[in-house]
């Protein structure tokens, strides 16, 4: 367990007596003692409201983890390609996926995609392409993984929606 910063009072007889967390009242100020000036219970409370703060907004963060980055071009194993652009403030992204497998016969093209993704480490992600040369659409869900020697992979499952004529044929329409 880290201990608490302690308080340097530069007035010696005050110094062994100032306690080094602040009193406070249900709904009323902080309250200091003839030792312990209220200004100093207030910077050690900051200090650990603070350590406090970003002990829980960064638990998945290490110095010896390296960040595993969405943004760029991919290739899967059968050799599509994918381009994911910027990510907003929230998560979010855009970008396109060119497919090089299809069941139809039309000319594949690049397809638009949006998706969002959770700021850690390694992060989870759901995007969806909406496929221009078909009438079906691809929802992935999935995580981004570095290894030890900083090599970046997602990990992903898919489920694609078939456009079908009635809701007779709905059980061949996702695969």
């Amino acid at each position: 367990m880290v201990e608490p910063p302690r308080l340097h009072n530069k007035t010696p007889d005050r110094a062994a007596t100032c306690s080094p967390v602040a009193i406070k009242r249900r709904g009323g100020p902080a309250r200091s003692t003839d030792t312990c000036p209220p200004a100093a219970e207030m910077v050690l409370t900051t200090s650990l409201l603070l350590l406090l703060g970003l002990a829980l907004l960064a638990p998945g963060l290490s110095a010896d983890q390296p960040q595993c980055v969405l943004t760029g071009n991919w290739t899967n194993d059968l050799g599509s390609n994918m381009t994911i652009g910027k990510l907003s403030s929230n998560g979010e992204f855009a970008g396109t996926y060119h497919t090089a497998v299809t069941t139809t016969k039309k000319e594949i093209k690049i397809s638009p995609l949006v998706g969002t993704q959770h700021n850690n480490t390694q992060p989870t992600f759901g995007f969806t392409v909406n496929w221009n040369f078909t009438d079906s659409t691809t929802v992935f869900t999935g995580q981004c993984f570095v290894d030890e020697h900083g090599k970046e992979t997602l990990k992903t499952m898919w489920l694609l929606r078939s456009h079908v004529d009635s809701i007779k044929d709905d059980w061949k329409a996702t695969m």
